[in-house]
Order: structure tokens, then sequence, then C-alpha cells
């Protein structure tokens, strides 16, 4: 009778596990493109009321008989969806070398959290202490009222956008392993200039710390993902436009196949059967 029942819970969990793996297997993965396209008087300029100007030229044209096109263009290291290096805020930094050029590109990938920020508050000391955001995290995406108001896609600049104040920043960097800080519209630091400056070279000073700024997280639902960011290399830049890429984790079940999960379990039965014996 034992053995009769063995066999019956051996069945069973064969038959769940496999069904678990075909689901994982199935899940799909989600890419999702949280970069804003450069567009000249579309995108919002940090101080302009009129969005970043017009910065692309033809070179050569083939409508104009040229046997190929190419495009020179002239674009400033903040505008849209860019990253800063440490020299951004300190020139000292910058020629230590400390510039976009020689960032840490394993910070700009990896498992990121995207985190919802209450939508009255700025991103305080307070507010850091609500979100508990726990040692070990070294990605974080701030999803803030700047998305709900659609900022990102006004071409006048709004100087009431939400970000870090100077407590916040201070906060996180004391408190927390945070490495890649992401917000979602043109500056780290709230508009007032003192809290800039002080938001900006509490992180950027740690040297280890990059801010990610406009980034385009109308479609992200607050949760876990993967992030990929990939700014231009730029020897002495203080910062660089970048393609931003979330990915959901059903691509990190992909590996799980039903065949490779049934092995495992066989295995772990086979020791299972061992012991008993």
């Amino acid at each position: 009778m034992k053995t009769v029942v063995l066999f019956l819970v051996v069945v069973f969990v064969v038959a769940a596990a496999a069904a678990a793996a075909r689901t994982l297997a199935a899940t799909p993965s989600t890419t999702i493109d949280i970069t804003h396209r450069l567009i000249a008087r579309r995108l919002p300029n940090y101080g302009s009321p009129r969005g970043i100007p017009p910065f692309i030229v033809p070179q050569t044209s083939i409508n104009s008989g040229d046997a190929f096109n190419s495009f020179n263009f002239t674009l400033n290291t903040h505008w849209g969806t860019h990253v800063d290096a440490p020299g951004h805020f300190n020139q000292t930094l910058l020629d230590l070398g400390y510039d976009v050029d020689h960032l840490d590109v394993t910070t700009l990938r990896g498992p990121c959290l995207v985190v919802d920020i209450p939508r009255d508050k700025n991103i305080t000391e307070q507010v850091m202490r609500e979100l508990d955001i726990p040692r070990g995290v070294k990605r974080v995406l701030f999803k803030t009222l700047n998305t709900d108001r659609r900022l990102m896609h006004q071409a006048e600049f709004d100087g009431s956008y939400t970000a870090f104040t100077t407590t916040g920043a201070r906060y996180l960097v004391d408190n927390t392993d945070i490495k890649l800080v992401g917000i979602d519209y043109l500056s780290i630091g709230i508009g007032v200039q003192d809290e800039v400056i002080g938001v900006h070279l509490t992180l950027l000073n740690m040297k280890d710390i990059i801010p990610v700024e406009g980034l385009n997280l109308d479609d992200v639902v607050p949760g876990i993902y993967t992030v990929r960011c990939h700014p231009l290399r730029f020897p002495g830049f203080d910062g660089s436009p970048a393609r931003c890429i979330l990915q959901t984790l059903g691509s990190s079940a992909r590996w799980l196949s039903p065949t490779g999960s049934l092995v495992i379990l066989f295995f772990h039965l086979i020791v299972y059967f061992c012991l008993l014996s």
C-alpha cells in the first residue's frame, strides 16, 4: 500500500511539474522601449519655452542626386532620454576622466525595480523611507506625477516637475545600494537651483551612481524588470543621449523547458528513493 501511494504521489508531482514548466516556458517576454524620440520642438529642453531646437542637417541626399543619404546633427548631451556622468556638475571629476565614456556598463544593464511615487510628493527622505527599498537592489526607476502630467510630451519646460530633494538623494546614498537612478523628466533634482545642484552633487560625487533622466514610463507598471541603457561613448563628455529598454521577466523562465524540468525532477526523485532505501 505504501508503495502504491508513493507511486501516485510521484505521478502527481511529475504531472504538476510538467504543466508548470509548460506554462513558464510559454510565458512571453515583453520589451518596452522607455526612450523618448528626439524630435525638435516636441521634446522639452531644460529651461526653454520652445523645446529642443532643430538639430539635423542633411549632408548628402538621394533626392538631391547623391548616391546615399547622410546627416549631420548637433545634440546637447542632456536632451531627451539621457544619462549623466560624474563630471556633469564637477569639473575636477570630469578632468580626472569621470566622463560618459568611462561609465560602468554593468550598472547600465541588469535587474531593475520600477516604483510608484505618491502623486503629491517629491522624492524626499520621508518618501524614500516609506518606499523601504531593500539593500541589494541596484537599479531603480522612479515613476512620478511627471508621467501622469505627460511633461516629456510638452515642448515647454515645466519647472514644477517632480524629482529628488537633496534629503532624498542623501538617504539614497546612505541607506541603499542603488547605482542606477531613473526619473521620468529632465532632471533628477527638483526645479529649485540649490536643490538641482545639491541632488546632482550628492549622487554624482559618489562616482558610481548613474542618473538616467527623461525616461518614458507611460506604459510601465511598477514591478521587476531587466533594464538596458546604452549611451554613446563620448570621451570627455558629461553625459549622453541613451537608448533605454525594459524587459519583463517572462524571458527569465524560457530556459525552463518541460524536458529540462523533468530531468531535474527525476534527479531529485532518485535522490529521494535512495534516501528511502
